[in-house]
């Protein structure tokens, strides 16, 4: 992942790495790798996420494929340095659903010399940048983007398609509302919601021209 080695061993310095993705792309479980290596080499580890994900438990950080590490659920971002004191690496997932502060929080530990990890999804369920994703994967040192499988055509998916009735932008879910799709097969996915979704009336109900 890192390309060269430190050149100035005396700078006292952290960095900032992102893992962004789609969903059930491994973004958690490339974040929990990297976090248990840290913990192996002996440095003090903590992790967060935000309180309002308890889809599997409310106080680890777990993966689809049932990997865990545990982690102190905040409820807002600027919770997290107040309680990262004596850190050497700082790990984050879901990091979409942190309010904007979460990209000065990040950038603020780093400056302090900490390693900080950030997972999240980069885009949204309508293939939208998602919240300070964009900001984070900008200033960050090193960001690796990974891919799902696409369940339609099983070409590399980057697009989280939601299969649930809601428009809301948080949705917390797993495969009963979100499925991995390639860029076509989320494009026609999308095309045929927006038909689904048009007001079509029939023919015969329209008044005809004597009647106008």
């Amino acid at each position: 992942m890192f390309l060269e080695n430190t050149v100035n061993q005396k700078e006292q310095f952290g960095w900032i790495e992102v893992i962004c993705g789609s969903m059930f792309s491994g973004k958690t479980e490339e974040l929990i790798r990297r976090l248990k290596r840290a913990q192996f080499a002996r440095q003090k580890v903590e992790i967060f996420k935000p309180a309002v994900d308890v889809r599997y438990d409310e106080d680890k950080v777990v993966s689809h494929d049932s990997n865990e590490i545990r982690s102190t659920p905040v409820p807002a971002a600027a919770n997290i340095p107040i309680l990262a004191d004596g850190c050497d690496v700082i790990g984050i997932d879901e990091a979409q659903f942190f309010d904007d502060e979460i990209v000065k929080v990040c950038n603020d530990l780093a400056n302090q010399g900490i390693r900080v990890i950030v997972a999240g999804l980069d885009m949204d369920y309508k293939g939208n940048p998602f919240g300070p994703m964009p900001a984070l994967m900008a200033t960050a040192e090193y960001v690796t983007k990974v891919h799902a499988v696409c369940t339609r055509t099983g070409n590399l998916a980057n697009y989280s398609f939601r299969k649930a009735k809601s428009d809301d932008l948080v949705l917390l879910g797993e495969n009963d509302e979100y499925e991995p799709l390639s860029r076509a097969a989320f494009f026609k996915a999308m095309l045929r919601e927006k038909v689904r979704k048009m007001d079509v009336k029939d023919p015969e109900q329209l008044p005809s021209k004597k009647q106008a």
